[in-house]
């Protein structure tokens, strides 16, 4: 799956900065590397479990003046919502009003997102084209893009990425972090086993007392 991945991000700077620090570069990738504009890569099955089971993701994009702009996205686990192999999709709320990204999304739709699974420390990159939709507009994707549960407030816009390529990142460095929900998962064995124990101490000192 990384190989349309790589033709997009090893351009002739980055190879050139492999060889000055490693002596060498990584495979060329083909004769239009980091120019390809034709060719997409569907995501996979392990791709698409993996995007369901998130509830979270970073998405960059660039400014009309060319700056990078990272902006950290939540929900219900599996709120970013994979409407076909080669399309994501999420509901979009209101927040601080600033729209940096919407607003970006319409000079340049090139995005990049990262994927984080911190208690399994794996991550996936995945490069697609985003368009922003008034949710307005486009009542049909309240259902296709709800979050399961339900949410206190209605879509402003949704986000609808086309996905180009996407490659897993090494584990290495990845520091492990869980969520209140993860925590409690791995915690209730433990609560539980301790109320048995005090149930059966409450219960031998009862018939110690007769």
């Amino acid at each position: 799956m990384a190989r349309e991945y790589l033709r997009r991000v090893l351009t002739p700077t980055v190879r050139a900065a492999e060889r000055h620090y490693y002596g060498r570069s990584y495979p060329d990738q083909g004769p239009e590397a980091g120019n390809v504009e034709s060719a997409v890569e569907p995501l996979g099955t392990d791709e698409l479990a993996f995007v369901a089971a998130r509830d979270s993701f970073y998405l960059a994009t660039v400014t009309e003046n060319g700056w990078p702009y990272v902006q950290h996205r939540g929900g219900p686990r599996g709120f970013l919502r994979a409407l076909s192999p080669a399309v994501l999709a999420f509901a979009d709320y209101g927040g601080n009003r600033q729209l940096v990204s919407a607003g970006s999304l319409a000079a340049e739709p090139r995005v990049s997102l990262f994927l984080m699974d911190y208690p399994g420390r794996t991550r996936l990159k995945i490069l697609g084209r985003a368009e922003v939709l008034d949710a307005r507009d486009h009542v049909e994707l309240v259902e296709a893009t709800a979050p399961a549960g339900g949410h206190a407030a209605a879509p402003e816009r949704f986000v609808r990425i086309e996905v180009v390529a996407s490659d897993w990142n090494c584990p290495k460095f990845i520091t492990e972090r869980y969520s209140r929900d993860e925590i409690e998962t791995y915690v209730e064995p433990l609560r539980a086993r301790i109320r048995e124990l005090e149930q059966r101490l409450g219960e031998g000192g009862a018939a110690g007392r007769h």
